[in-house]
C-alpha cells in the first residue's frame, strides 16, 4: 500500500462551512481501541512518539495524505464506488461539500464527536474533530486528503476536581449538549489550535487533553484510509461488483 503521511500546519483552509453531521466509520469508544492496540495506552507517550514522524510547515493544520492504486479501474468506475461509500457513510447528506464528476473531486466535511475526554483540575474537556476529508480521482488511482485544523472543545468549568460549583450544579461535562445551546452556564465552546499544543508545544497545561485527542485523530485519520481503500477494491458488501 503506498501510504503518503503529511502533517501539515495550516491557518486558513478554504472550503464549505463545517457540517455537524456525526460519522459512521467508527463509534468513539471502537475507535480509542483501535488507537490503544496501535499506539499503546500511555496518550502522553504515544503522542510524542507521532510527533517525531511529523513534518510542520507555515500553514498550520493536521493533514494525512494517502495515494492508494487500483490498477485496471476506470474514473468513472472508481467514482461510482467512493460515492456509494461515501453516501453509506455519511448519513447527512449536507456532509458532501463537493461532488464533481467531471473533475473527479469530492469533499466531505463531518463531525466526531467526543474522540477525547479529560476531567482537569478545574474544568472538564470534551474533544471532538471536524475533519474535511477531499478525494482526488484519476484512472487506476485514488487520492486521500484527510485535514483537521483545530480541537473543538466542550469545556465545563463545574467539572474539575477542583471546581467550586457545588454538587448541585455539576454537569459533569454533558456532551450531548448541542453545540449552540446556551443555556448552561456552565459549559462553553472553545476551539483549540492544533499546532499551539502538545506535543508541538511542550509547556502546555492542556497536555494530557491533547495528547489522547493527537493519538484518536491520527486513529480516526487511517480508519478513513483503510476503509476507502476497502471499499474501492472490494466494494461495501461484497456483491457490488460488476459480474451480475
Amino acid at each position: 500500500m503506498n501510504r503518503i503521511i503529511q502533517w501539515v500546519f495550516t491557518a486558513t483552509l478554504a472550503i464549505c462551512s463545517v457540517g455537524s453531521v456525526q460519522a459512521q466509520v467508527m463509534k468513539a469508544a471502537d475507535l480509542e481501541k483501535y488507537a490503544k492496540a496501535r499506539y499503546g495506552e500511555r496518550w502522553l507517550d504515544a503522542a510524542m512518539n507521532l510527533a517525531k514522524g511529523l513534518t510542520l510547515d507555515k500553514n498550520e493544520s493536521l493533514t494525512y495524505q494517502q495515494v492508494i492504486e487500483v490498477p485496471g479501474k476506470t474514473k468513472l468506475q472508481l467514482y461510482v464506488a467512493l460515492n456509494y461509500w461515501v453516501t453509506a457513510t455519511f448519513k447527512d447528506k449536507q456532509a458532501i461539500t463537493l461532488n464533481d464528476k467531471e473533475a473527479g473531486c469530492i469533499i466531505v466535511q463531518s463531525t466526531i464527536a467526543n474522540i477525547a475526554e479529560h476531567i482537569g483540575t478545574l474544568n472538564k474537556y470534551s474533544v471532538s474533530i471536524t475533519p474535511v476529508i477531499r478525494f482526488d480521482i484519476k484512472e487506476g488511482r485514488l487520492r486521500v486528503t484527510f485535514t483537521v485544523q483545530n480541537y473543538d472543545l466542550l469545556t465545563d468549568v463545574s467539572g474539575g476536581w477542583l471546581s467550586v460549583t457545588d454538587d448541585s450544579h455539576k454537569t459533569y461535562g454533558d456532551s450531548k449538549r448541542k453545540m449552540d445551546d446556551k443555556t448552561n452556564a456552565y459549559l462553553y465552546d472553545e476551539q483549540w489550535e492544533i499546532a499551539k499544543h502538545y506535543p508541538f508545544v511542550e509547556k502546555d497545561p492542556q497536555k494530557r487533553t491533547c495528547s489522547k485527542a493527537l493519538v484518536m485523530t491520527h486513529a480516526y485519520s487511517n480508519a478513513i484510509m483503510d476503509k476507502v481503500e476497502e471499499a474501492i477494491k472490494h466494494g461495501i458488501t461484497g456483491a457490488d461488483d460488476d459480474d451480475w
